[in-house]
């Protein structure tokens, strides 16, 4: 059986912002034994630019 995790993560408010918190993130849940499988954008600015994204990890129970 597999157990999904989903973790929330805000995108920079400006154009061309640069991010290193989802590397963080995926480190520390790698370090937990979880698989990073993708990402899934939760919001979106009225011109289609991604704001918020859940990023989604795997683990064998």
């Amino acid at each position: 059986m597999k157990k999904y995790e989903y973790v929330n993560i805000k995108i920079g408010r400006f154009i061309g912002a640069r991010s290193e918190e989802h590397r963080r993130i995926i480190d520390e849940y790698a370090a937990k034994g979880y698989k990073f499988i993708g990402y899934i954008p939760t919001k979106m600015s009225d011109y289609g630019k991604i704001v918020e994204m859940d990023l989604v990890f795997e683990i064998e129970l």
